[in-house]
């Protein structure tokens, strides 16, 4: 089976180059039957890399320990679920989950592109192959998992104890979507800059791909955050970390991309700048790859540390990042620009979205990148930690998140923002008297936390008011109202869920950011720790053997007043095969909010460190990440999104390209 494996990845590289060369060369030569090889070519090449995937698989679930990679990421008495998790929990096996999603992709555009136009289908077909092409010979020539070891050991040397954990098996996969699913957005780019044209119809098709990779990618990044909150003992969900940086980056690039996709698909106006951010967001997917691949950065993230594979990767960067911005300036003089618009409109909060959105990358980009570059050029060690991100982002969000409610109440190409202003004046004045509650009955000296929490209300009532304008309320009957908003495409529903999201993850951030409790206490059994009106009494310590580790857990009776509220158990585990520890944090969740206690180190008199956090609305930071992928799906049910664009709306350019 392994061999199977290894065979199919290497044909699986044969025919990527196929894919990558053929349908070019036909859509170049004009003929119709090298175009037509591109689509049997991905959808192959997807089958092999999932055979190979499969025996990957497989040899971790039987503990082959002839293959180098199970030995150094497995262990015969390891949980079967992370047996088969840690397939990708390692730099090769996650490189073949990365080549396999992207394969994927590229079989999902020839099995759903029928009403392309043969030429454009054609070129990102090819263009997808040639990044496969890439992928393929960098996991076959540096990382190839399928390395046999004679003779086999008896025994392997277990995951890394933070990896083995049921997050993994969620987060790397939701994230790839995101990052590779961007490679579509790319291609598309690409090959409107091989043709020469570009049009609403473009932005047509591009859209739901673009929508789909920030669906999944918003996933990735809330698994991965809630992974790290409760796996790694801190308290933090967030830490501004280099690589946790690195898949943020096309998140916000990707955002600006699907708004501005919008505006040009309704108004055909952006096309270049769209074209750009298509180029610009999947480059950033293939810098945050470098970044974890390339061991230039050490984070419980990263997995690689050869420097062989670094370079490699950055080979991959200066062909495809470098070439297709190339390639943009040579084309984009020859592309028309697209159609005006008024400043107030909706196409004008639009663009300032944009402008919002590619300012902040641009400054988690510096914040991430300086560091790397001054050891690079002068040899010191600077870091770059959460101040910094923290007074250069945030401002730049405020703002945005303040525009958030308008933009769907403008008009397209010409707007009435009083007439805007006074439809939400319902959402200003419930945010503004929200400010004025949490200042008279939560903190009267937290007035930025009061501000917070106001705006976080005022994006989640604008999307409400949002949708009842659009069923006509209050203006028609509540039946009347609920007929039309059942009418409206779900586009509509999706666009509000998500902004109403953003809204409830911002509450989340601002609750747990100014309201936040901690309490450190030396304790014995017996002891007594109390917090936000919480009592917690230590119980003791018992010793567990769990099936590839050994565990001290320590037991907390939970009450509340006279009332009592059950356990909470945290621990400490201490794998045997690797020899690491572990925290395991023990988490009640309370409503929305949460009590956290993580186990410290033990004292000389029998006591141990015992911190308690009390995190209100922390739940709702994960609960707005998924209202937002929600309304993703959703989104994407709507039938003008799933149909996409007819090929007759291809129109002939209208500028001739520049040689």
């Amino acid at each position: 089976m392994v061999e199977t494996g290894h065979f199919a990845l290497v044909l699986a590289l044969a025919l990527s180059m196929v894919q990558a060369i053929v349908p070019i060369a036909g859509s170049h030569r004009n003929d119709a039957r090298l175009m037509a090889v591109g689509g049997p070519a991905a959808v192959t090449a997807f089958a092999l890399v999932a055979v190979s995937f499969a025996a990957l698989v497989v040899a971790y679930a039987q503990s082959d320990f002839s293959v180098l990679n199970v030995v150094e990421n497995s262990h015969s008495q390891k949980p079967f679920i992370y047996k088969l998790t840690g397939a990708w929990g390692n730099h090769e096996g996650s490189m073949l989950l990365w080549v396999l999603i992207l394969t994927f992709f590229g079989a999902l555009v020839a099995a759903f592109g029928r009403n392309l136009p043969p030429t454009l289908k054609a070129n990102v077909i090819a263009v997808q192959g040639m990044i496969g092409v890439a992928f393929l010979l960098f996991i076959v020539l540096t990382s190839n998992p399928f390395t046999r070891l004679l003779p086999a050991p008896m025994e392997g040397q277990d995951l890394n104890p933070v990896l083995q954990d049921i997050g993994l098996a969620i987060h790397p996969p939701l994230l790839y979507l995101g990052y590779v699913g961007f490679s579509v957005c790319f291609a598309f780019a690409v090959a409107a800059l091989i043709e020469g044209r570009i049009d609403a119809a473009w932005a047509r098709w591009v859209r739901p791909w673009t929508l789909a990779a920030w669906m999944f990618l918003t996933g990735g990044i809330a698994m991965g955050s809630y992974w790290a909150y409760y796996e790694l003992g801190w308290g933090g969900y967030w830490f501004w970390d280099p690589v946790e940086n690195a898949s943020f980056m096309p998140w916000l690039a990707g955002t600006a991309l699907l708004h501005s996709a919008i505006v040009m698909e309704k108004r055909s106006a952006l096309k270049i700048w769209t074209l750009l951010l298509a180029i610009l967001t999947f480059s950033l997917s293939l810098l945050g790859t470098f970044l974890v691949r390339s061991g230039v950065l050490t984070s419980v993230h990263a997995f690689a540390t050869d420097p062989t594979r670094g370079v490699f990767i950055l080979g991959i960067l200066v062909i495809f990042i470098g070439g297709s911005l190339t390639l943009f300036a040579l084309r984009a003089q020859s592309l028309t620009a697209g159609g005006l618009f008024q400043p107030i409109s909706r196409e004008g909060a639009l663009v300032l979205n944009n402008l919002f959105l590619t300012t902040a990358t641009a400054t988690v980009f510096v914040g991430t990148l300086y560091p790397l570059f001054v050891e690079a050029v002068f040899g010191d060690k600077i870091s770059v930690g959460a101040p910094f991100f923290n007074l250069t982002f945030g401002p730049l969000m405020l703002p945005l998140l303040a525009i958030v409610p308008f933009g769907p109440l403008l008009a397209w190409k010409r707007g009435d923002l009083a007439g805007a202003g006074q439809r939400l004046l319902a959402a200003f004045g419930a945010a503004l008297l929200t400010v004025l509650a949490v200042l008279l009955f939560v903190d009267s000296a937290s007035v930025l936390a009061a501000l917070g929490t106001g705006l976080a209300v005022w994006v989640m009532l604008g999307a409400v008011t949002d949708l009842a304008l659009k069923a006509g309320w209050p203006r028609v009957s509540a039946a009347v109202g609920v007929r039309r908003l059942a009418g409206l495409p779900r586009s509509v529903f999706g666009t509000a869920l998500a902004h109403f999201g953003l809204g409830v993850t911002l509450l989340g951030i601002v609750g747990v950011g100014a309201f936040e409790q901690e309490a450190i206490h030396s304790s014995k059994p017996g002891d007594r720790i109390e917090i936000a009106g919480y009592a917690l009494t230590f119980q003791g310590i018992n010793q567990v053997a769990g099936p590839n580790y050994v565990e001290d857990q320590g037991h907390f009776a939970l009450s509340r007043g006279d009332a009592a509220l059950g356990t909470i158990m945290s621990s400490k585990r201490l794998y045997t095969a690797r020899g690491m520890p572990t925290t395991e944090a023990g988490i009640r969740t309370l409503g929305v909010s949460q009590l956290y206690v993580s186990l410290g180190d033990p004292g000389e008199d029998g006591s141990i460190v015992v911190r308690v956090w009390w995190k209100p609305l922390v739940t709702l930071i994960w609960g707005g990440a998924l209202a937002m992928m929600i309304a993703g799906a959703i989104s994407l049910s709507d039938r003008r999104l799933r149909v996409g664009a007819p090929s007759k709306r291809w129109k002939q350019p209208t500028v001739v390209a520049a040689e």
